[in-house]
């Protein structure tokens, strides 16, 4: 019998669908994988805003990955929202039977509207608890910046912000350029096993259509890696996949505000 690469998102659903658990599927299923997912919350969102959120409480967390550990299984895992000191031990947890090492964490922080999703409390037992069973962390430069305690204002500073954010996590990481003032920019990832450090430049799209860029790019990253690529390889076609759908979904119109990307856009 045939079988799938499998990829397990572990995050908050968003119910205007362009971010979240929506978008982690919609990028894991375009890039060639499996999907399943572990919820940690609900939101109630659109391309305006979140207007509420309910955590899901830790047993059903554990229960759910449970679930889908013991059966499915997993070639890589993406987490993305985790709002709650609670939802990140419940989900730390759960990774101690993980039958991956392909582990990608998001570190969400705040929604594109301006909405803060994870908790300032939460931070300490993101970095102590989760950080460290991640193969790859993916920040965005505000990110990064409540990591390191220090404002980023130029490019050339990613380079040496993305070592020390390794040295940090104790992991890989790809620090996104995308929050810079400018048109041409490039994201940066540090291996920490190799300790090299690679460059994945892009020209800005102009579009409003951004809602759920980290989300779409975490998810297929994994997906590659599930697939067997490289770090470097997995994180090139995730560049190149979420450029594309920015570009296909540029000149769509979903709501009054943040619209998504095409995912797929291939189609």
């Amino acid at each position: 019998m045939k079988t799938y690469h499998k990829v397990i998102a572990i995050a908050g659903t968003d119910s205007g669908g362009g971010a979240g658990i929506p978008a982690d599927i919609k990028a894991i299923s375009a890039c060639g994988c499996y999907a399943a997912c572990v919820i940690t919350a609900v939101t109630a969102q659109n391309t305006l805003g979140v207007t509420a959120v309910h955590d899901i409480p830790p047993e059903i967390i554990k229960a759910q990955s449970q679930a889908v550990f013991s059966d499915i299984g997993a070639d890589a895992i993406k987490i993305g929202m985790l709002s709650k000191t609670e939802t990140v031990n419940a989900v730390a947890e759960s990774l101690e039977d993980s039958p991956t090492h392909n582990i990608v964490l998001d570190t969400v922080m705040v929604s594109t509207s301006g909405h803060r999703l994870l908790l300032p409390d939460a931070i300490d037992a993101l970095c102590k608890n989760l950080m460290p069973k991640a193969l790859l962390i993916t920040p965005n430069i505000p990110e990064a910046e409540a990591l390191l305690g220090e404002k980023i204002s130029r490019q050339s500073e990613l380079d040496t912000c993305a070592r020390r954010l390794s040295e940090i996590a104790g992991n890989s990481v790809l620090l996104k350029a995308g929050h810079l003032d400018t048109d041409d920019m490039y994201d940066v990832l540090y291996n920490a096993k190799t300790m090299t450090t690679t460059h994945y430049p892009a020209r800005r799209v102009k579009t409003m259509n951004t809602h759920g860029t980290g989300c779409t790019l975490s998810s297929a990253v994994a997906a590659f890696l599930a697939k067997g690529d490289s770090l470097e390889s997995a994180v090139q076609n995730a560049e190149t996949y979420l450029h594309k759908a920015i570009e296909a979904g540029a000149e769509y119109k979903i709501g009054g505000g943040h619209g998504p990307v095409k995912h797929f856009y291939m189609l």
